[in-house]
């Protein structure tokens, strides 16, 4: 069954100059700011640890709180095993006051990148014995549930204790969202009553020729029939647009580097079986590009990325939520149609789905919101 989208909202990684840091997040913040005054629904932000992008997703949606009325902030996603459950809950507590209730936490599972060469400073006595499984994730929705984590409560002098998570923001646990690859990771997220975060890169398990479109589809059906809320239950599809409508030769050349330089990660991590001709697709769709002119250039350049990728954009991919990580600085507003649940990248609106034949809409043109 289709799906229309809901929403449409963006995810940044916030880079920055490590000699010039400010500059970075000031920027990220002016972005989230046009994102609300652009009529965009949410703005995600990406954890960089030991990188030149944002380290502290929500010390920066803290600020954008006090920037920000409407848009919804989210981060996409936070890897539980840097953070302590207690003291993450405290602060994504704080933030979703601050914002009054327009928090939405992304978090995934799992032993931190290069787990080996930092251990010893992250958990120094206690990293043989520390669990990264998604017990850590029911750690956090026991704590923003309002779940004891003490045993003392009363009045000590003129302090007050409780035995739950303060300040405790009501609703904040139903808004978290789970990142899954697996098939087992969206049934478990569904039975959690989590929201679903899907994106380029899944999980094959044991296919032998698998399909990203209908793996991505069998994972939300299972994290779907898992969850209480039914096919009510909220899902957001991750994609990346390289846009190139309008673009300079010298921007399309920086677009294609991006995406050449996104390539071995996303094949290293993506299904691992590629769909059979996926090399030949691309060639036959790079050939056709040059042919097109403008805006039918930028589309089709942008399913080469995926296709090289090994991927494929299917329209008819279900989903509540579109996440489109654009990159580079894409400055055009963006036309949207009113469909269901979206969200963009980068300052551009690129992923909601033409209303008449379904395809997706990756073309950027100055636009009001309809």
């Amino acid at each position: 069954m289709t799906r229309p989208l809901r929403k449409l909202g963006f995810l940044t990684i916030g880079l920055f100059d490590p000699d010039h840091p400010r500059a970075g997040h000031e920027a990220t913040l002016r972005l989230i700011e046009l994102g609300e005054q652009l009529g965009l629904d949410s703005a995600w932000l990406r954890h960089r640890h030991l990188q030149h992008g944002i380290s502290s997703p929500v010390a920066v949606l803290a600020a954008a709180t006090q920037r920000t009325s409407r848009i919804e902030l989210g981060t996409a996603v936070t890897p539980l095993g840097l953070e302590n459950p207690f003291r993450l809950a405290e602060d994504l507590a704080t933030v979703d006051v601050l914002s009054g209730g327009r928090l939405n936490p992304g978090v995934s599972v799992g032993p931190p990148i290069h787990w080996d060469h930092l251990r010893d400073h992250l958990y120094p006595t206690t990293w043989q014995h520390e669990d990264f499984s998604k017990a850590r994730v029911e750690r956090l929705l026991h704590n923003l549930s309002g779940g004891a984590v003490s045993t003392f409560e009363g009045t000590e002098g003129i302090e007050t204790y409780s035995t739950r998570i303060q300040p405790f923001s009501p609703g904040l646990r139903e808004r978290v969202w789970y990142g899954a690859a697996s098939a087992s990771s969206a049934a478990w997220a569904g039975s959690a009553g989590m929201n679903l975060l899907t994106s380029s890169v899944l999980d094959a398990g044991d296919a032998e020729r698998p399909d990203f479109a209908a793996l991505q589809r069998e994972q939300i059906e299972l994290f779907r029939a898992a969850h209480p809320a039914g096919q009510a239950a909220r899902v957001s599809q991750g994609l990346v647009v390289i846009p190139t409508d309008g673009a300079t030769p010298d921007q399309v050349a920086r677009y294609e580097a991006y995406a050449a330089a996104r390539l071995p990660r996303t094949a290293a991590h993506a299904v691992r079986a590629r769909p059979r001709g996926a090399g030949r697709a691309a060639r036959r769709t790079a050939e056709r590009a040059r042919r097109l002119p403008g805006r039918g250039r930028g589309r089709v350049r942008a399913a080469v990325h995926l296709r090289r990728a090994g991927l494929r954009a299917d329209p008819h991919r279900p989903g509540d939520a579109a996440r489109t990580a654009a990159g580079l600085g894409a400055r055009a507003a963006l036309g949207l149609t009113p469909h269901d649940e979206v969200r963009t990248g980068r300052g551009a609106g690129l992923s909601s789905r033409d209303s008449t034949n379904r395809n997706p809409v990756m073309g950027l043109s100055p636009a009001s919101r309809a």
